[in-house]
Protein backbone atom coordinates (compact mmCIF):
# COMPACT_ATOMS: atom_id res chain seq x y z
CA UNK A 1 0.00 0.00 0.00
CA UNK A 2 1.06 3.83 -0.57
CA UNK A 3 1.38 6.62 1.24
CA UNK A 4 -0.19 9.92 -1.02
CA UNK A 5 -0.84 13.30 -0.47
CA UNK A 6 -2.20 16.07 -2.68
CA UNK A 7 -1.81 19.74 -2.74
CA UNK A 8 -4.49 21.45 -4.24
CA UNK A 9 -4.71 24.89 -6.06
CA UNK A 10 -7.41 26.93 -7.23
CA UNK A 11 -11.21 26.90 -6.52
CA UNK A 12 -13.56 25.05 -4.14
CA UNK A 13 -14.09 22.69 -6.73
CA UNK A 14 -10.92 21.53 -6.68
CA UNK A 15 -11.02 20.75 -3.06
CA UNK A 16 -13.84 18.85 -3.11
CA UNK A 17 -12.26 16.38 -6.14
CA UNK A 18 -9.12 16.59 -4.37
CA UNK A 19 -11.09 14.97 -1.05
CA UNK A 20 -13.28 12.87 -3.02
CA UNK A 21 -9.97 11.18 -5.46
CA UNK A 22 -8.27 11.11 -1.49
CA UNK A 23 -10.97 8.52 -0.57
CA UNK A 24 -10.83 6.93 -3.38
CA UNK A 25 -6.80 5.78 -2.85
CA UNK A 26 -8.54 5.38 1.12
CA UNK A 27 -10.92 2.65 -0.29
CA UNK A 28 -8.04 0.42 -1.22
CA UNK A 29 -6.34 0.70 1.38
CA UNK A 30 -3.59 3.59 0.38
CA UNK A 31 -3.18 6.15 3.17
CA UNK A 32 -3.65 9.90 2.76
CA UNK A 33 -0.44 12.05 4.25
CA UNK A 34 0.93 15.03 4.32
CA UNK A 35 2.81 15.98 1.69
CA UNK A 36 6.01 17.16 3.93
CA UNK A 37 5.80 13.14 5.19
CA UNK A 38 7.52 11.33 2.66
CA UNK A 39 4.28 9.93 0.30
CA UNK A 40 5.28 7.48 -2.91
CA UNK A 41 2.65 9.33 -4.39
CA UNK A 42 2.19 13.25 -4.76
CA UNK A 43 -1.06 14.37 -6.95
CA UNK A 44 -1.05 18.17 -7.63
CA UNK A 45 -4.25 19.31 -8.44
CA UNK A 46 -4.03 22.57 -10.69
CA UNK A 47 -5.64 25.89 -11.56
CA UNK A 48 -5.45 28.01 -14.84
CA UNK A 49 -7.51 30.75 -13.59
CA UNK A 50 -4.25 32.19 -12.87
CA UNK A 51 -1.33 33.36 -15.11
CA UNK A 52 1.28 31.99 -12.44
CA UNK A 53 -0.65 28.50 -12.95
CA UNK A 54 3.16 26.86 -14.76
CA UNK A 55 5.29 28.77 -12.02
CA UNK A 56 3.47 27.51 -9.25
CA UNK A 57 3.03 24.10 -10.53
CA UNK A 58 7.30 24.19 -11.14
CA UNK A 59 7.62 24.71 -7.70
CA UNK A 60 5.43 22.38 -5.95
CA UNK A 61 6.88 19.98 -7.97
CA UNK A 62 10.42 20.81 -7.13
CA UNK A 63 9.38 20.83 -3.40
CA UNK A 64 8.18 16.91 -3.95
CA UNK A 65 11.63 15.97 -5.39
CA UNK A 66 13.43 17.41 -2.29
CA UNK A 67 10.82 15.38 0.06
CA UNK A 68 10.83 12.13 -1.67
CA UNK A 69 13.33 12.21 -5.03
CA UNK A 70 11.47 8.43 -5.73
CA UNK A 71 7.81 9.80 -5.11
CA UNK A 72 5.94 9.60 -8.04
CA UNK A 73 4.37 12.72 -9.07
CA UNK A 74 1.34 12.92 -10.85
CA UNK A 75 -0.53 16.84 -12.17
CA UNK A 76 -4.34 16.69 -12.69
CA UNK A 77 -7.03 19.60 -12.85
CA UNK A 78 -7.54 22.50 -15.32
CA UNK A 79 -3.79 23.45 -16.23
CA UNK A 80 -3.49 19.63 -16.95
CA UNK A 81 -6.27 19.75 -19.40
CA UNK A 82 -5.24 22.95 -21.27
CA UNK A 83 -1.19 22.33 -21.54
CA UNK A 84 -0.84 18.56 -20.77
CA UNK A 85 2.51 18.43 -22.99
CA UNK A 86 3.89 21.56 -21.02
CA UNK A 87 3.59 19.75 -18.14
CA UNK A 88 5.34 16.62 -19.23
CA UNK A 89 8.30 18.69 -20.09
CA UNK A 90 8.68 19.96 -16.03
CA UNK A 91 11.18 17.80 -14.41
CA UNK A 92 10.58 15.75 -11.90
CA UNK A 93 6.91 14.83 -13.24
CA UNK A 94 5.60 11.10 -13.91
CA UNK A 95 1.92 11.53 -15.02
CA UNK A 96 -0.56 14.06 -16.14
CA UNK A 97 -4.03 13.33 -16.19
CA UNK A 98 -7.20 14.89 -17.81
CA UNK A 99 -10.49 15.89 -16.86
CA UNK A 100 -12.03 12.77 -18.34
CA UNK A 101 -9.19 10.44 -16.52
CA UNK A 102 -8.32 12.40 -12.89
CA UNK A 103 -10.88 10.42 -11.28
CA UNK A 104 -9.05 6.75 -12.33
CA UNK A 105 -6.19 7.62 -10.32
CA UNK A 106 -6.81 5.05 -7.66
CA UNK A 107 -6.94 2.21 -9.98
CA UNK A 108 -4.11 3.35 -12.05
CA UNK A 109 -1.65 3.62 -8.75
CA UNK A 110 -0.39 -0.06 -9.21
CA UNK A 111 1.06 0.38 -12.49
CA UNK A 112 3.15 4.37 -11.41
CA UNK A 113 6.03 3.95 -12.30
CA UNK A 114 8.78 7.23 -11.96
CA UNK A 115 9.92 8.66 -15.79
CA UNK A 116 13.33 8.31 -16.32
CA UNK A 117 15.53 11.20 -16.05
CA UNK A 118 15.09 13.31 -19.27
CA UNK A 119 11.97 11.33 -20.76
CA UNK A 120 8.87 13.34 -20.80
CA UNK A 121 6.06 12.36 -18.17
CA UNK A 122 3.19 9.80 -19.66
CA UNK A 123 0.49 12.13 -20.82
CA UNK A 124 -3.40 10.54 -20.41
CA UNK A 125 -5.65 13.57 -21.29
CA UNK A 126 -8.41 12.97 -23.96
CA UNK A 127 -10.06 15.55 -25.76
CA UNK A 128 -11.96 17.78 -23.46
CA UNK A 129 -15.01 16.69 -25.32
CA UNK A 130 -14.39 13.21 -23.46
CA UNK A 131 -15.41 14.52 -20.60
CA UNK A 132 -18.86 14.01 -20.03
CA UNK A 133 -19.32 12.02 -17.02
CA UNK A 134 -19.92 13.41 -13.55
CA UNK A 135 -18.38 12.35 -10.35
CA UNK A 136 -20.08 13.30 -7.06
CA UNK A 137 -17.19 15.18 -5.05
CA UNK A 138 -17.15 17.17 -1.46
CA UNK A 139 -14.54 17.62 0.79
CA UNK A 140 -14.06 16.45 4.17
CA UNK A 141 -11.48 18.23 5.38
CA UNK A 142 -12.42 20.82 7.81
CA UNK A 143 -15.59 19.07 10.10
CA UNK A 144 -17.03 22.57 10.16
CA UNK A 145 -17.97 23.45 6.82
CA UNK A 146 -17.53 21.10 3.59
CA UNK A 147 -17.66 22.33 -0.10
CA UNK A 148 -19.62 19.90 -1.79
CA UNK A 149 -20.18 19.90 -5.82
CA UNK A 150 -23.73 19.67 -7.76
CA UNK A 151 -22.24 20.77 -11.13
CA UNK A 152 -19.33 20.62 -13.69
CA UNK A 153 -18.38 22.12 -16.75
CA UNK A 154 -19.71 25.52 -18.18
CA UNK A 155 -21.82 25.96 -21.66
CA UNK A 156 -21.08 29.98 -21.70
CA UNK A 157 -18.33 30.78 -24.00
CA UNK A 158 -16.88 34.07 -22.16
CA UNK A 159 -14.49 36.23 -23.99
CA UNK A 160 -11.67 35.96 -21.04
CA UNK A 161 -12.28 32.24 -20.09
CA UNK A 162 -10.21 28.79 -20.75
CA UNK A 163 -13.24 26.19 -18.23
CA UNK A 164 -15.07 24.97 -20.78
CA UNK A 165 -11.79 23.95 -22.56
CA UNK A 166 -10.72 22.28 -19.46
CA UNK A 167 -13.72 21.34 -18.06
CA UNK A 168 -15.91 20.66 -20.91
CA UNK A 169 -19.36 20.82 -21.09
CA UNK A 170 -22.26 21.88 -18.11
CA UNK A 171 -23.16 18.53 -16.26
CA UNK A 172 -24.84 17.70 -13.27
CA UNK A 173 -25.32 15.18 -10.34
CA UNK A 174 -29.16 14.21 -9.62
CA UNK A 175 -31.05 15.76 -6.87
CA UNK A 176 -31.29 12.11 -5.05
CA UNK A 177 -27.25 11.84 -5.00
CA UNK A 178 -26.68 14.97 -3.85
CA UNK A 179 -29.29 14.89 -1.01
CA UNK A 180 -27.53 11.63 0.07
CA UNK A 181 -24.22 12.99 -0.54
CA UNK A 182 -25.69 15.63 2.35
CA UNK A 183 -26.87 13.03 4.65
CA UNK A 184 -23.33 11.45 4.60
CA UNK A 185 -22.18 14.89 5.07
CA UNK A 186 -23.76 15.34 8.31
CA UNK A 187 -23.75 12.10 9.44
CA UNK A 188 -20.00 13.41 10.58
CA UNK A 189 -21.63 16.60 12.05
CA UNK A 190 -20.39 18.95 9.81
CA UNK A 191 -22.87 21.86 10.08
CA UNK A 192 -22.59 23.92 7.03
CA UNK A 193 -22.69 22.39 3.05
CA UNK A 194 -21.31 24.93 0.63
CA UNK A 195 -23.09 24.28 -3.12
CA UNK A 196 -20.13 24.42 -5.49
CA UNK A 197 -19.41 23.67 -9.50
CA UNK A 198 -18.67 25.19 -12.36
CA UNK A 199 -22.08 27.80 -13.17
CA UNK A 200 -24.18 25.89 -10.92
CA UNK A 201 -27.21 27.61 -11.80
CA UNK A 202 -27.29 25.83 -14.91
CA UNK A 203 -27.83 22.60 -12.35
CA UNK A 204 -30.03 20.18 -14.13
CA UNK A 205 -28.51 18.84 -17.57
CA UNK A 206 -28.02 15.55 -17.14
CA UNK A 207 -27.09 13.38 -20.62
CA UNK A 208 -26.77 16.11 -22.45
CA UNK A 209 -30.78 16.87 -21.67
CA UNK A 210 -32.01 19.41 -18.79
CA UNK A 211 -34.17 17.02 -16.37
CA UNK A 212 -34.11 19.33 -12.73
CA UNK A 213 -33.46 22.97 -12.31
CA UNK A 214 -31.31 24.45 -9.32
CA UNK A 215 -34.45 25.33 -7.67
CA UNK A 216 -35.58 21.95 -7.29
CA UNK A 217 -32.47 21.42 -5.55
CA UNK A 218 -32.44 24.20 -3.15
CA UNK A 219 -35.87 22.65 -1.94
CA UNK A 220 -34.67 19.81 -1.69
CA UNK A 221 -31.41 20.10 0.31
CA UNK A 222 -33.69 22.13 2.76
CA UNK A 223 -35.42 19.46 4.18
CA UNK A 224 -31.95 17.75 4.95
CA UNK A 225 -31.76 17.48 8.54
CA UNK A 226 -28.70 17.34 10.69
CA UNK A 227 -26.76 20.41 8.22
CA UNK A 228 -27.51 23.39 9.99
CA UNK A 229 -26.45 25.36 6.60
CA UNK A 230 -26.40 25.63 3.16
CA UNK A 231 -24.40 28.50 1.28
CA UNK A 232 -24.44 28.74 -2.17
CA UNK A 233 -20.69 29.75 -3.40
CA UNK A 234 -21.49 31.64 -7.08
CA UNK A 235 -24.41 31.85 -9.00
CA UNK A 236 -24.46 33.94 -12.23
CA UNK A 237 -27.00 36.67 -12.08
CA UNK A 238 -29.16 35.63 -15.14
CA UNK A 239 -29.81 32.58 -13.61
CA UNK A 240 -30.50 33.88 -10.38
CA UNK A 241 -34.10 33.37 -10.70
CA UNK A 242 -36.13 36.02 -7.79
CA UNK A 243 -37.73 32.50 -6.76
CA UNK A 244 -34.74 31.05 -5.71
CA UNK A 245 -34.09 34.36 -3.82
CA UNK A 246 -37.99 34.36 -2.31
CA UNK A 247 -37.28 30.78 -1.57
CA UNK A 248 -33.65 31.17 0.30
CA UNK A 249 -35.60 34.39 2.15
CA UNK A 250 -38.24 32.33 3.98
CA UNK A 251 -35.37 28.67 4.02
CA UNK A 252 -34.80 26.72 7.04
CA UNK A 253 -31.33 26.14 6.04
CA UNK A 254 -30.32 28.43 3.51
CA UNK A 255 -28.19 31.26 4.87
CA UNK A 256 -28.81 34.73 3.24
CA UNK A 257 -25.57 35.45 1.36
CA UNK A 258 -24.93 35.62 -2.60
CA UNK A 259 -22.37 35.92 -4.10
CA UNK A 260 -22.95 36.68 -7.86
CA UNK A 261 -20.19 37.53 -10.28
CA UNK A 262 -20.78 40.86 -12.16
CA UNK A 263 -17.33 41.25 -13.97
CA UNK A 264 -17.82 44.40 -14.90
CA UNK A 265 -20.25 47.79 -14.20
CA UNK A 266 -20.47 48.51 -17.87
CA UNK A 267 -22.61 47.41 -20.19
CA UNK A 268 -20.31 47.79 -23.41
CA UNK A 269 -17.46 46.19 -21.46
CA UNK A 270 -19.64 43.09 -20.48
CA UNK A 271 -20.81 42.97 -23.95
CA UNK A 272 -17.38 42.50 -25.41
CA UNK A 273 -16.94 39.92 -22.30
CA UNK A 274 -19.64 37.83 -24.10
CA UNK A 275 -21.59 37.89 -20.57
CA UNK A 276 -25.23 37.15 -20.85
CA UNK A 277 -26.79 40.08 -19.35
CA UNK A 278 -26.36 43.72 -18.51
CA UNK A 279 -25.94 45.17 -15.58
CA UNK A 280 -29.72 46.70 -15.53
CA UNK A 281 -30.18 43.11 -14.44
CA UNK A 282 -28.12 42.65 -11.95
CA UNK A 283 -28.82 45.88 -10.03
CA UNK A 284 -32.39 44.52 -10.39
CA UNK A 285 -31.11 41.06 -8.75
CA UNK A 286 -29.73 43.26 -5.77
CA UNK A 287 -32.48 44.96 -5.24
CA UNK A 288 -34.78 41.95 -5.30
CA UNK A 289 -32.67 40.71 -2.33
CA UNK A 290 -32.10 43.30 -0.36
CA UNK A 291 -36.09 44.04 -0.54
CA UNK A 292 -36.42 40.31 1.03
CA UNK A 293 -33.08 39.82 3.41
CA UNK A 294 -32.23 43.82 4.33
CA UNK A 295 -28.65 42.05 6.23
CA UNK A 296 -27.91 40.11 3.00
CA UNK A 297 -24.33 39.47 2.47
CA UNK A 298 -23.90 39.98 -1.52
CA UNK A 299 -20.31 39.49 -2.89
CA UNK A 300 -19.31 40.51 -6.41
CA UNK A 301 -16.38 39.10 -8.89
CA UNK A 302 -15.18 41.74 -11.24
CA UNK A 303 -12.90 41.93 -13.27
CA UNK A 304 -10.42 44.50 -14.15
CA UNK A 305 -8.02 45.37 -16.94
CA UNK A 306 -9.83 43.25 -19.92
CA UNK A 307 -9.40 44.19 -23.66
CA UNK A 308 -11.23 46.97 -24.78
CA UNK A 309 -11.73 48.58 -21.20
CA UNK A 310 -10.64 52.37 -21.48
CA UNK A 311 -10.16 54.42 -18.90
CA UNK A 312 -13.49 55.72 -18.89
CA UNK A 313 -15.11 52.65 -19.17
CA UNK A 314 -13.53 51.19 -15.84
CA UNK A 315 -14.68 54.34 -14.04
CA UNK A 316 -18.28 54.20 -15.11
CA UNK A 317 -17.79 50.30 -13.54
CA UNK A 318 -16.10 51.61 -10.52
CA UNK A 319 -19.14 54.49 -10.32
CA UNK A 320 -21.70 51.64 -10.70
CA UNK A 321 -20.09 48.97 -7.95
CA UNK A 322 -19.87 51.48 -5.69
CA UNK A 323 -23.56 53.00 -5.73
CA UNK A 324 -24.42 49.26 -5.75
CA UNK A 325 -25.67 48.00 -2.36
CA UNK A 326 -23.22 45.21 -2.31
CA UNK A 327 -20.67 43.60 0.68
CA UNK A 328 -17.54 42.93 -0.84
CA UNK A 329 -15.57 42.07 -4.32
CA UNK A 330 -13.30 39.68 -4.99
CA UNK A 331 -10.97 41.67 -7.66
CA UNK A 332 -9.50 39.32 -10.57
CA UNK A 333 -7.10 41.15 -12.83
CA UNK A 334 -6.80 40.44 -16.39
CA UNK A 335 -4.56 38.07 -17.71
CA UNK A 336 -4.07 36.42 -21.52
CA UNK A 337 -5.40 33.00 -21.95
CA UNK A 338 -4.62 31.29 -25.07
CA UNK A 339 -7.44 30.15 -27.30
CA UNK A 340 -9.62 32.44 -26.25
CA UNK A 341 -11.65 35.09 -27.93
CA UNK A 342 -10.52 38.52 -25.66
CA UNK A 343 -7.12 38.10 -27.48
CA UNK A 344 -8.41 39.49 -30.57
CA UNK A 345 -10.22 42.56 -28.64
CA UNK A 346 -8.49 45.93 -28.28
CA UNK A 347 -6.92 47.86 -26.80
CA UNK A 348 -5.06 45.90 -24.51
CA UNK A 349 -4.64 47.55 -21.16
CA UNK A 350 -1.14 47.78 -20.26
CA UNK A 351 -0.38 45.42 -16.99
CA UNK A 352 0.36 48.63 -14.98
CA UNK A 353 -2.77 50.35 -15.25
CA UNK A 354 -4.46 46.87 -14.32
CA UNK A 355 -2.66 46.70 -11.55
CA UNK A 356 -3.94 50.48 -10.68
CA UNK A 357 -7.23 49.81 -11.29
CA UNK A 358 -7.31 46.63 -9.12
CA UNK A 359 -5.89 48.42 -6.22
CA UNK A 360 -8.86 50.68 -6.94
CA UNK A 361 -11.09 48.14 -6.12
CA UNK A 362 -9.69 46.28 -3.72
CA UNK A 363 -9.72 49.15 -1.42
CA UNK A 364 -13.16 50.03 -2.57
CA UNK A 365 -14.14 45.94 -1.13
CA UNK A 366 -12.40 46.96 2.08
CA UNK A 367 -14.83 50.28 2.34
CA UNK A 368 -17.77 48.08 1.13
CA UNK A 369 -16.96 45.30 3.65
CA UNK A 370 -16.56 47.34 6.91
CA UNK A 371 -19.59 49.24 5.85
CA UNK A 372 -22.08 46.14 5.55
CA UNK A 373 -19.96 45.45 9.15
CA UNK A 374 -21.04 48.56 10.76
CA UNK A 375 -24.54 47.91 9.97
CA UNK A 376 -24.73 44.68 12.09
CA UNK A 377 -23.86 46.58 15.00
CA UNK A 378 -26.66 46.40 17.59
CA UNK A 379 -28.19 43.19 15.74
CA UNK A 380 -28.44 39.75 16.54
CA UNK A 381 -27.34 36.68 13.96
CA UNK A 382 -26.17 33.09 14.57
CA UNK A 383 -22.32 32.27 14.61
CA UNK A 384 -20.49 29.00 13.21
CA UNK A 385 -17.32 28.59 15.21
CA UNK A 386 -13.80 27.19 13.77
CA UNK A 387 -10.93 25.36 15.21
CA UNK A 388 -8.94 28.14 13.90
CA UNK A 389 -7.02 30.60 16.73
CA UNK A 390 -5.26 33.76 16.26
CA UNK A 391 -3.45 35.67 18.99
CA UNK A 392 -5.51 33.81 21.25
CA UNK A 393 -8.75 34.27 19.41
CA UNK A 394 -11.13 32.07 17.54
CA UNK A 395 -12.70 33.12 14.26
CA UNK A 396 -16.54 32.24 13.04
CA UNK A 397 -18.85 33.41 10.13
CA UNK A 398 -22.58 34.59 11.08
CA UNK A 399 -24.98 33.27 8.50
CA UNK A 400 -24.34 36.43 6.73
CA UNK A 401 -20.46 35.92 6.61
CA UNK A 402 -19.91 38.38 8.65
CA UNK A 403 -16.15 37.38 10.45
CA UNK A 404 -16.52 37.04 14.25
CA UNK A 405 -13.53 36.99 16.70
CA UNK A 406 -13.73 35.86 20.58
CA UNK A 407 -11.48 34.67 23.01
CA UNK A 408 -10.57 31.10 22.27
CA UNK A 409 -13.03 28.40 23.95
CA UNK A 410 -12.47 24.90 22.88
CA UNK A 411 -16.26 24.28 23.60
CA UNK A 412 -17.18 26.43 20.96
CA UNK A 413 -15.58 24.47 18.15
CA UNK A 414 -18.46 23.73 15.49
CA UNK A 415 -20.68 25.19 17.54
CA UNK A 416 -23.28 27.14 16.64
CA UNK A 417 -23.90 30.56 19.20
CA UNK A 418 -26.85 32.67 18.97
CA UNK A 419 -24.85 36.37 19.37
CA UNK A 420 -25.01 40.15 19.43
CA UNK A 421 -22.25 42.00 16.93
CA UNK A 422 -20.66 44.64 19.77
CA UNK A 423 -18.03 46.58 17.70
CA UNK A 424 -15.36 46.08 15.13
CA UNK A 425 -11.95 45.23 16.17
CA UNK A 426 -8.81 47.07 15.07
CA UNK A 427 -8.56 43.86 12.51
CA UNK A 428 -11.69 44.45 10.87
CA UNK A 429 -13.07 41.47 12.31
CA UNK A 430 -16.94 41.80 14.70
CA UNK A 431 -16.56 41.03 18.46
CA UNK A 432 -19.49 39.88 20.01
CA UNK A 433 -21.30 38.54 23.00
CA UNK A 434 -23.41 35.58 23.62
CA UNK A 435 -27.41 36.08 23.94
CA UNK A 436 -30.30 33.27 24.34
CA UNK A 437 -31.64 32.29 21.14
CA UNK A 438 -34.87 34.03 22.28
CA UNK A 439 -33.63 37.43 22.34
CA UNK A 440 -32.64 37.00 19.28
CA UNK A 441 -33.83 39.99 16.62
CA UNK A 442 -32.97 41.82 13.35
Amino acid sequence: MKKVAFYTLGCKLNYSESSSIARMFEAKGHSRVEFNESPDVFIINTCSVTENADKKCRKIVREAQKINPDGYVAIIGCYAQLKPAEISEIPGVDAVLGAAEKFRLADLVDTFEKTPVGQPAKIMASHIDEAVDYHTSYSLNDRTRTFLKVQDGCDYPCSYCTIPLARGKSRSDSIQNIVKAAHEIAAREVKEIVLTGVNIGDFGIQNGERRESFLDLVKALDGVEGIERFRISSIEPNLLTDEIIAFVAQSKRFVPHFHIPLQSGSNKVLGLMKRRYKRELYAERVAKIKSLMPDCCIGVDVIVGHPGETQELFEESYRFLNELDISYLHVFTYSERENTAALEIKPVVPKNIRADRSKMLHILSDKKRRSFYEQQVGKTGTVLFEDEVQDGQMLGFSENYVRVSVKYDPLLINETKFVKYEQLNEAGLMEVTEVESEMLVH
